[in-house]
């Protein structure tokens, strides 16, 4: 869906936050919400520590370094003592409807140290009319984490095939506890997008609740990057521009901030999709 199929605020919204630039300050608020991320299915204990010494630059941390569940305790171990946050994922890529599966992951983790869990929406059963089942999963996984640990539903935006599902979905796991709204696994089908975002923001204006939302997938450049930062502002207020509402999901995007932070130009980029 292109963003011109959007309600016209938020489709002139991103219209204008695509001419952000990618200079010193959105590389600087990009590394504070950067949730450094490692999801291969060759993960090792030596690739997870050498992910872990990144995540505390020349330039200060990032917000998170995220990782599958066996991992968690690793992470919590090498991360203590920084302000780094311990982030797993569950129910991941696939995104089923096996309830005690995505449960056990989602609070194995939890105990294992990591303080956010990034779960992946039933995105396939809400498509086929199963909502009530795709919202029991998120339920039951805040219900199993304790009120202090961030739960980030990732809804798979790319796979989903316009807005108004886009919009069901988000607000059902706004509904069921989700503190985070997230756009993709990065797995499967295109990644994040302006529209999604702007979909999510103004699904946490409807919510009341001051909830975030993380755009992953695919963002790999600060040029890139640096529109979410100036659309989630224009829709939600500056003020949310932070790691407490907003996250970008990425590896490979802390070389170009760190590029830009010292002081080189960054990669060459034509900038987000603004559509699904």
């Amino acid at each position: 869906m292109p963003s011109a199929d959007l309600p016209p605020d938020l489709a002139g919204a991103i219209d204008a936050a695509m001419a952000a630039q990618a200079d010193t300050a959105a590389a600087g608020a990009t590394l504070a919400i950067l949730d450094l991320t490692s999801l291969n299915d060759d993960d090792d204990e030596a690739r997870i520590t050498a992910l872990c010494e990144r995540a505390v630059t020349r330039h200060g941390p990032v917000a998170a370094v995220c990782v599958y569940p066996p991992f968690a305790g690793l992470v919590r171990r090498l991360l203590t003592g920084t302000p780094v946050r311990v982030a797993a994922v569950a129910n991941f890529p696939d995104g089923d409807t096996d309830i005690d599966r995505a449960v056990r992951e989602a609070a194995g983790a939890a105990a294992d140290g990591a303080g956010e869990i990034d779960v992946v929406f039933p995105y396939r059963a809400a498509l086929a009319g199963e909502e009530a089942q795709a919202g029991a999963l998120i339920a039951a996984c805040r219900r199993a984490l304790a009120d202090d640990i961030t739960l980030k539903v990732i809804l798979e935006t790319g796979l989903l095939p316009d807005a108004a599902t886009v919009t069901r979905c988000a607000r059902i796991a706004a509904d069921e506890g989700a503190d985070f709204l997230k756009t993709s696994t990065g797995k499967r089908g295109p990644g994040a997008s302006l529209a999604a975002i702007a979909l999510f923001c103004e699904t946490i204006r409807r919510s009341g609740r001051p909830l975030g939302c993380k755009a992953s997938g695919g963002i790999r450049t600060v040029a890139e990057a640096a529109p979410y930062l100036d659309l989630v502002g224009r829709l939600l207020g500056r003020d949310t521009v932070g790691p407490d509402r907003l996250r970008i999901g990425a590896s490979s995007l802390l070389d170009d901030v760190l590029t830009i932070l010292d002081g080189g130009q960054g990669a060459n980029a034509t900038g987000p999709r603004s559509g699904y």
